[in-house]
């Protein structure tokens, strides 16, 4: 059983603040209960500014610094319950840690994550969250998101937590035959969150919901 975080809080991040946002998740489509349940105990408030913490469980995006965003709740539940339509994979990997929350959804939920992050100093903050929550199954890389982490491959799932204009072939080549990846294309004006399964012909291509991401970008910072 893959271990659950348990740091509650008080106020606007308490456990009914909290319950509110798992309704709100419910009500917009997503009915996965491991994803509520995973989305009920990760403590959304400890991956951003002190300053946000009242705004922590409002269904927004917020800021974490170098013009990076956490994700709204809404988009990790649904990016999380897309990988799980089909089983739950054993071995992930993200490209685009910011400050953690994303792999800290999947770490209750999978055997192992992987994650790459481009900018060193959000790197080192993602592994402040997860050491404060005590999760273990996580490993970090500064490195470049178009390069993925051939050093673990192949993945079961592969997920993108930001845009490029086509899907990069590297990580195509380090998913598993049946192995899936979930991440948006497109550009600044439109984006559409693609899923894409990996077969020995090539891949098969899913379209899922439009969104927006900050743009994927190469190199390390």
């Amino acid at each position: 059983m893959i271990r659950k975080p348990v740091l509650r809080g008080s106020g606007m991040t308490s456990d009914r603040t909290r319950e509110r946002m798992v309704q709100r998740i419910r009500q917009q489509g997503v009915v996965d209960e491991r994803v509520l349940n995973t989305m009920r105990n990760v403590p959304r408030h400890i991956f951003v500014d002190e300053a946000l913490s009242s705004r922590a469980y409002d269904d927004d995006a917020l800021p974490i610094g170098f013009s990076q965003t956490i994700s709204q709740p809404l988009t990790v539940a649904r990016m999380t319950s897309a990988l799980l339509r089909t089983g739950v994979p054993e071995k992930i990997l993200e490209v685009g840690t910011g400050c953690g929350y994303q792999a800290a959804v999947f770490s209750t939920l999978v055997k192992q994550v992987y994650s790459v992050e481009r900018i060193g100093a959000l790197m080192k903050l993602a592994r402040s969250h997860f050491m404060k929550l005590g999760i273990r199954n996580v490993r970090l890389k500064h490195g470049d998101g178009y390069s993925g982490w051939e050093d673990y491959a192949p993945y079961d799932a592969i997920i993108v937590t930001a845009a490029a204009s086509e899907v990069p072939r590297a990580l195509l080549q380090q998913l598993k035959l049946g192995g899936q990846l979930l991440m948006p294309v497109g550009g600044d004006e439109k984006q559409a969150l693609q899923l894409v399964t990996r077969t020995a012909e090539g891949s098969v291509t899913e379209l899922l919901d439009e969104v927006k991401f900050v743009p994927l970008k190469a190199g390390n910072l």
